[in-house]
């Protein structure tokens, strides 16, 4: 395994990231999102993220944003209630574990789960009549609606249907929100895509073609290296986009 470096320009002073910590998390067979505590950068878009930032660690590679790890389509689900979590997470193909430095125990703790929202929904279904699941539900989308940008996502909706008219109905929503959502760095809140540029709506769409129609979430989950698992994907994808560019 690759010797993982404390981070220096990147995270500055520390960001609270101990390398002997990093190492037994990084050593368990599972995926991690760590949340920084300090100002970080994407080592691999070079997109500032500012404090508090959600990212995965790549050894020599550095750090990773949850749009370059290709995990930016999944929902965080906080720690708290067992049996719900563990439901939510044997339904998602791909999941990972959210860890957070604690000064004050000097150990990563976990947070939650970032798993795919389907699995959440599959989880939720299972327990309906419980009113506590109704109400998460109703928290959840309630940030949800809150964190995103209405007149935005509904422009690059159109923007998708205006590219991609053979989609399938519904799907131009389903991309905008993903891509739009306001704390997640996805590639719809980019400076083009903020004037819906063609470039940013085919890499948004690609990147649902590539997590909803391809076996790639699958692929990750077993540990194959995202720009392999791409690669094994790709034909697929462009075969899809090409066919939905078409009226």
């Amino acid at each position: 395994m690759a010797r993982i470096k404390e981070p220096k320009t990147r995270h500055r002073q520390g960001a609270e990231f101990k390398p002997r910590a990093v190492m037994a998390e990084l050593r368990k067979p599972e995926l991690k999102v760590f949340i920084a505590t300090r100002e970080s950068s994407c080592d691999e878009c070079g997109e500032a993220l500012g404090t508090r930032a959600w990212i995965t660690l790549a050894g020599e590679r550095g750090a990773r944003c949850l749009a370059c790890a290709d995990l930016e389509h999944l929902v965080f689900l906080p720690s708290g209630e067992a049996a719900f979590t563990r439901r939510a997470r044997g339904h998602s193909v791909l999941w990972a574990v959210v860890l957070k430095w604690s000064r004050a125990r000097k150990r990563y703790e976990r947070q939650g789960l970032l798993v795919e929202e389907a699995a959440l929904r599959l989880a939720e279904g299972e327990c309906l009549a419980d009113d506590d699941a109704r109400r998460r539900r109703r928290v959840r989308e309630a940030e949800r609606r809150s964190a995103l940008d209405r007149e935005y996502v509904q422009g690059f909706a159109a923007r998708v249907r205006e590219v991609f008219p053979s989609s399938p109905k519904g799907t131009e929503r389903k991309v905008a929100e993903h891509a739009c959502l306001k704390y997640s760095g996805r590639v719809g809140r980019s400076a083009s895509a903020k004037v819906f540029a063609r470039q940013a709506v085919e890499l948004a769409v690609a990147a649902h073609v590539r997590h909803v129609h391809t076996r790639y979430d699958e692929l990750l989950s077993q540990g194959v290296d995202r720009h392999d698992a791409r690669t094994m994907v790709a034909g697929e994808v462009a075969t899809i986009l090409e066919s939905w560019e078409h009226a």
